[in-house]
């Protein structure tokens, strides 16, 4: 009785399919040749098994069709879930006992621990976040829980925003971006009716992110306005909290004429209607200040009608009485009436869309005769020079004044005419905003301007700052 043949694993195609032993003959075999069948060779075959293709256009098909191959994800969200399955991969060599900050800064999100614990493990470190961020000496710090209760968004936005300063979680910054600015808009949609504080808190923080990264952010001030327009935001201050008509007058502050670059949405006007010639319910220490801006109302009331029909002059700036303060605080407050006057004549931060408003006035007006401009940029910049000297002293208690430098020294920059004739004018634009851009100020918006400001001067007179800011996609805060 004969044994039957083992099945050859090395044959021929022929021989395999025969389960016949081959001799392994090339070019053909002999077994298939004495048989007088046609030897079907050794070549490799590449057979579509009843799996998926991993790789190529067919990834994630079923079949080697094209109807079949599924739509791919947009790339940020296929980047981001390609960086989740690396960092998941990379957090199993991860110790047990590695804190939540740790593992965040070294760019992990968790390990493979399930759904549910590594929903719990991400919470923690959203929550170890939100702590480091309410730690920190933000005006919010009292109301920031309260605040939170009404808001999801706004916890996110202030995880946002802690993750935006930390260089050690840069790499992650728009993904946590993301999941705040999807929350908001979510939240925001469910806000047709009335706009919670927290919400409106959440908005403005979302702003003031857009503004330190050069995200545009002028959209969601329409987004909020439109619902407050809704809801009767005209009613009399007496009417609302303290600290509504605080969230109010800093989204004016946000929405001021000529205080944002590469603006993508037309100005609100919303501190001329909504804050313009009010004293505040309770005046906040002894001098009637904004607290955002830095600057007395009745110097923000005449630059919130710039660019509006019989708005602001020349020689409104020029006749502002100006307001009691320190010493320090008056040398910022007369950097910007000087700058106030210099964008009414010039009209360099004019957008393009409001170009035709009005006509920039001249450098006379009812028989006064202003000083040159390179007079004006001269004092503004000597101005600039004692806030930051004074900021520099150890003993120095008003920190934040040299944080609200950036409207003047920019404003200066913007005049070419007279900074090409004067390098030393120039020069000290350009120092002034590195060296607030890097310590011990760290105000890194500044280097933003900067780089505007670099290009604007290599295109003199041929382009408006704000198509440079357009082009580049940015939008940019001078408050």
């Amino acid at each position: 009785m004969s044994t039957p043949s083992r099945r050859t694993r090395q044959g021929c195609w022929t021989c395999k399919a025969r389960r016949r032993k081959c001799d392994r003959a090339r070019p053909t075999c002999q077994v298939c040749t004495e048989r007088g069948l046609a030897c079907e060779g050794y070549e490799v075959r590449l057979q579509w098994g009843t799996g998926i293709a991993s790789r190529g256009r067919f990834t994630g098909a079923d079949a080697p069709v094209d109807s079949s191959i599924p739509p791919r994800l947009q790339g940020r969200q296929r980047d981001l879930n390609r960086e989740r399955r690396r960092q998941l991969r990379r957090a199993n060599s991860l110790p047990e006992n590695s804190s939540g900050s740790q593992i965040l800064s070294d760019g992990n999100t968790g390990s493979e621990l399930g759904p549910l614990r590594l929903e719990t493990w991400k919470s923690k470190n959203d929550a170890a976040l939100f702590d480091s961020f309410h730690d920190n000496d933000t005006p919010l710090r009292a109301r920031l829980p309260a605040l939170c209760q009404q808001s999801a968004a706004l916890y996110q936005i202030c995880i946002t925003l802690e993750v935006s300063i930390r260089s050690d979680l840069k790499s992650q910054f728009f993904e946590y971006f993301d999941a705040a600015l999807n929350k908001f808009r979510s939240e925001l949609a469910q806000s047709q009716t009335y706009l919670e504080d927290g919400t409106l808190t959440a908005g403005l923080l979302l702003c003031t992110i857009g503004v330190m990264q050069g995200i545009p952010w002028t959209m969601h001030l329409r987004g909020m306005y439109n619902i407050l327009q809704s809801h009767g935001v005209e009613r009399s201050r007496d009417q609302v909290s303290v600290f509504r008509a605080h969230l109010l007058e800093v989204l004016g502050i946000m929405d001021l004429p000529t205080f944002a670059i590469g603006r993508q949405y037309p100005y609100l006007g919303f501190w001329s209607q909504y804050c313009r010639n009010h004293s505040p319910a309770e005046p906040c220490g002894e001098y009637d200040v904004e607290v955002m801006s830095g600057l007395p109302r009745s110097l923000l009331d005449i630059f919130s009608c710039i660019g509006i029909e019989k708005g602001t002059t020349e020689e409104d700036f020029w006749n502002w009485p100006g307001a009691q303060g320190s010493f320090l605080q008056c040398q910022l407050w007369e950097a910007f009436r000087l700058a106030g006057m210099l964008v009414i004549r010039h009209g360099t931060l004019r957008l393009p869309f409001d170009q035709n408003t009005t006509t920039p006035q001249g450098q006379s007006h009812g028989g006064l005769a202003f000083p040159s401009t390179l007079i004006l940029i001269t004092r503004l910049l000597s101005c600039v020079d004692a806030v930051y000297r004074a900021s520099l002293e150890a003993e120095a208690k008003d920190t934040l004044s040299i944080n609200a430098i950036a409207y003047p020294v920019f404003v200066a920059g913007l005049q070419t005419d007279v900074l090409d004739k004067n390098p030393d004018l120039k020069e000290f634009v350009r120092n002034i905003l590195v060296v607030t851009a890097e310590g011990p100020f760290w105000n890194k918006q500044y280097r933003l301007h900067l780089n505007l400001l670099e290009e604007y001067w290599t295109y003199s007179g041929t382009v408006n700052i704000h198509e440079i800011a357009q082009l580049k996609g940015v939008e940019l805060g001078l408050f």
